[in-house]
């Protein structure tokens, strides 16, 4: 199994669903005057703003940076108001 396949499946089976990007974004970015590449996936996962489930996303973060070996991972979150 691949890695977002493995991230994919922990998100649903703490949250009961998720969403991801199948689509590769390619992203450079530089750190002590290396060049690096990377492909980028997204996943979204739409949950209530409970402290709870940020603790979980902030577990989550620490947990993949450290099994992908990266120096950060990005978490991103927005507010949404359906009327």
């Amino acid at each position: 199994m691949d890695l977002l396949s493995d991230a994919v499946f922990e998100v649903v089976d703490h949250f009961g669903s998720v969403s991801y990007y199948h689509n590769i974004v390619e992203g450079r970015w530089t750190h002590e005057g290396a060049i690096y590449r990377d492909n980028n996936s997204k996943i979204v996962i739409d949950v209530l703003d409970t402290d709870e489930n940020r603790q979980w996303m902030r577990d989550f973060k620490s947990r993949w940076k450290d099994r992908l070996e990266q120096l950060d991972l990005w978490l991103v979150s927005y507010e949404i108001d359906v009327e």
